[in-house]
């Protein structure tokens, strides 16, 4: 696979916080954690995440009787990773799928670029437009050739020419390392090639900020990091990423913040140095102690 290229999305000009800043200050203690301001998690990247881009503010969800999205307050800067791990049933895909809208919230906000979520029409189109997703299952167009299921979002949404959507296309499956599979159909692709196709595809639409939701959970174990070392190098390009995953390697490696959810809530959010050494709630103990010993 070939480095990533300058088209990526790169972070604002940081701005130095005011306050006790959930995205460097998890603990609201007035110090940073570890992996915030001074010492950063990933010394490559810019040390503070830039302008507030995703801002989530007492967003409540129900499915029925089931509270899966209680109160929940989260920000992500401009160019900042952010991976939201917990249990099964904690509400982290719910989460993930209400920022662009996928599932409604029945109270709290929530603004992409400072502009609030549009409830339908037009406006939640282009807002899907600039906010990027990538699915469990890869969601592809099976009577379309991977070259084709890059190139109809820019062609058909954003208005681009053919030719230029095909130069584009090429160079983000390259990007992915799947542009010799350009004319093949999605069927004639592995799950990792696939996920790296859908991953090209949403890259495509120059998106603000992007949504994987457990983007590895149905794949073999053996194409599982092709696809992660694809999301490691999106995160190093400055892309603003919101994963949900129980790929807990790669939240370590590649985070910024990992934020843990159980029960509908954010239990605790911190840096992943800080999370998996030094976890503050019972819960996170008890969550990390079964899954780090298996």
């Amino acid at each position: 696979m070939t480095g990533m290229d300058s088209s990526a999305a790169a972070p604002s000009d940081p701005r130095e916080p005011r306050g006790a800043d959930p995205r460097t200050d998890p603990a609201g203690t007035g110090d940073p954690a570890p992996g915030a301001q001074g010492t950063p998690a990933h010394p490559h990247r810019s040390g503070r995440p830039g302008e507030p881009l995703v801002v989530l503010e007492g967003v409540q969800k129900h499915f029925g009787d089931l509270h899966v999205l209680r109160d929940i307050d989260l920000t992500v800067g401009a160019g900042e990773v952010v991976v939201v791990i917990g249990p099964s049933g904690s509400g982290k895909s719910t989460l993930c799928r209400a920022i662009n809208r996928l599932e409604t919230i029945e109270s709290g906000t929530i603004t992409v670029d400072g502009r609030p979520l549009p409830a339908e029409g037009k406006a939640l189109a282009a807002l899907r437009a600039d906010v990027g997703m990538v699915f469990q299952s890869f969601n592809l167009f099976a009577h379309k050739t991977i070259l084709d299921n890059v190139t109809l979002g820019p062609i058909k949404v954003r208005g681009v020419g053919k030719t230029e959507a095909r130069e584009r296309a090429m160079a983000l499956l390259d990007r992915v390392g799947v542009a010799h599979q350009a004319s093949k159909y999605p069927a004639q692709l592995s799950g990792g090639q696939q996920q790296r196709v859908a991953i090209a595809r949403s890259l495509a639409m120059d998106p603000k900020v992007m949504l994987f939701d457990e983007p590895t959970s149905a794949l073999d174990p053996e194409m599982i990091n092709e696809v992660l070392d694809v999301m490691t190098s999106l995160a190093d390009s400055g892309m603003t990423m919101i994963v949900v995953t129980h790929e807990m390697g790669f939240a370590r490696r590649a985070a910024d913040r990992v934020v843990f959810m159980a029960d509908g809530q954010i239990v605790e959010q911190a840096a992943p140095e800080e999370f998996f050494t030094h976890p503050r709630s019972e819960r996170a103990r008890d969550f990390l102690g079964k899954i780090l010993t298996h």
